[in-house]
């Protein structure tokens, strides 16, 4: 419990008195300097009910500084932290714009500073709190309906309302502890998938935005049903795209590659092990090369990147991954230069080396995409074990692909890979969800273009083909390259599915 020399600020939102009108938002935005399009407070207009009970209420949005806050703990250079006072702060000097913390936001409360590249949000005007001030928000509320203070002493006027008064507070199944209470705050507008967001408004027609999507277009909403009226535009929907799709492509080829030699060794395959090492080595290096030109891409400040392991946070995963990264390319380059045969032990060794750290070059992403806890989908805790057996279905379709009269065995092998992989993609997609926006990413991936692509690309061509040329065709006679390319096809058509679905979902 903190004591009464580490404060816990927080907010509270008395809706009771909140007209709408702005001044937090054009206070926050002088007081930080900030370019048009960046909105660390903004308001929200929510419209529900019918004459003669139709009623507009107003709900000012920022970060909410949880106490258990996602953002930081994702955060791989520290650049977001927490201070003694409980602000969650913010340092863009430390920052390399990977955009991991706006993906475990769970309110969508942090940007990238189109001028800086580097991630920006409300910090409660830390600058003013150590001067003895209140955040500039709170300051210019004409009517007092933003109330700062103590979260931790009870004789503060903050606390006394929490206290005192029903309040409610934004996702608190996140688990995040958020420290913004609101006083009459309305659930359909503090959850997003409770409310419908109109394309036309009184104000004109809005711009569309990643949250718009085309597959999965909304029925016109029921007259008086809840109305997001007046909201900013989602910018931040997709922040991950076609790279970080990419990346978990080429991620599962680089570590299969080795992978699959390495689960052979059991089986005293040895011939078929070296033949597979005399192009996996330098085949995993390219393609952990490619991997890294992806992630460093992605970077708003790519500049910045060797920051992963020069700065390392460690609850992060892309810290972990990076290091991992790191000793497997280590490997694979002793691997190549040794050119040891699985028969002496230093060929034995690596080989097993590369196997061990190649199946965590194939699964950490699991445990990384789960640190974005705004995206339910991904918080599957089987996705480190099916992202596993993905790379086994990649590294024994590229092997087999190089060489289909020498590695022809692998095709046995790539059967069983497929047969154990699929079921964990119907599952992603058809099974049980714990919440209302796993559920809708889910739906979304069965309908549409999406669908076409499920049905078509990761279903049909990718997996089932292949399963069925493997059994009932013969596959030595030149046409290796085609189950295994649909193998490779399946992948990369899921992998595309999987990273964009959740993120077509408002997060606030």
């Amino acid at each position: 419990m903190n004591s009464r020399k580490d404060p816990s600020y927080g907010f509270v939102i008395d809706n009771r008195s909140c007209i709408g009108c702005h001044a937090c938002t054009v206070a926050c935005k002088t007081e930080h300097s900030d370019p048009v399009g960046i909105n660390k407070t903004w308001v929200q207009y929510l419209e529900k009910g019918v004459h003669p009970k139709a009623e507009r209420s107003f709900h000012v949005m920022r970060c909410n500084h949880c106490a258990n806050a996602p953002c930081v703990e994702i955060c791989p250079t520290a650049s977001l932290s927490v201070r003694k006072d409980a602000i969650v702060d913010f340092d863009p000097a430390r920052c390399i714009g990977c955009k991991a913390c706006m993906q475990a936001c769970p309110y969508d409360a942090i940007d990238i500073h189109p001028e800086t590249g580097t991630a920006t949000k409300c910090n409660y005007c830390s600058h003013r709190v150590d001067a003895g001030r209140e955040p500039a928000c709170a300051v210019v509320c004409p009517t007092g309906a933003i109330v700062t203070g103590d979260l931790s002493n009870p004789e503060s006027r903050i606390a006394r309302l929490v206290a005192g008064e029903p309040t409610m507070v934004r996702k608190p199944e996140k688990g995040t502890l958020p420290k913004i209470h609101y006083i009459e705050g309305h659930v359909e507008a503090l959850d997003p998938l409770a409310s419908h967001r109109p394309q036309r408004t009184l104000w004109g027609e809005r711009q569309t935005d990643g949250t718009d999507d085309r597959t999965d277009i909304p029925a016109e909403p029921a007259r008086g049903a809840p109305t997001r009226s007046y909201d900013i535009q989602q910018r931040h929907a997709l922040s991950w795209g076609w790279k970080v799709s990419a990346y978990l492509w080429t991620k599962s080829v680089a570590a299969g590659v080795v992978m699959v030699p390495a689960l052979l060794l059991p089986f005293e395959r040895r011939s078929l092990i070296d033949g597979a090492l005399d192009s996996a080595w330098l085949l995993a290096l390219i393609f952990m090369a490619i991997t890294g030109a992806l992630l460093v891409g992605d970077l708003k400040k790519p500049e910045r990147f060797l920051w992963v392991l020069l700065r390392p946070q460690w609850s992060s995963w892309l810290v972990r991954g990076a290091y991992g990264i790191t000793v497997y390319n280590g490997i694979l380059l002793l691997g190549i230069l040794l050119k040891s045969s699985v028969s002496s032990w230093p060929g034995l060794i690596i080989l097993i080396l590369g196997g061990i750290f190649g199946t965590f070059v194939a699964a950490y992403s699991g445990w990384l995409f789960g640190q974005a806890k705004g995206r339910d989908f991904w918080q599957s805790a089987l996705s480190p074990l099916h992202l596993t057996l993905q790379a086994f279905v990649a590294g024994a379709a590229t092997l087999w692909l190089l060489d289909p009269s020498g590695l022809g065995e692998l095709k046995g092998w790539l059967l069983i890979f497929l047969i154990l992989e699929t079921p964990f993609v119907l599952l992603d997609v058809h099974g049980r969800h714990s919440t209302e926006a796993a559920r809708r990413a889910a739906k979304s991936i069965l309908v549409g273009h999406r669908g076409r692509l499920y049905w078509l690309g990761a279903l049909g061509l990718g997996r089932l083909i292949p399963i069925l040329w493997i059994v009932f065709l013969d596959s030595d006679k030149g046409l290796a390259a085609v189950p295994a390319l649909l193998a490779l096809l399946g992948i990369a058509v899921w992998e595309h599915l999987w990273v964009e679905a959740p993120q077509r979902l408002p997060l606030a």
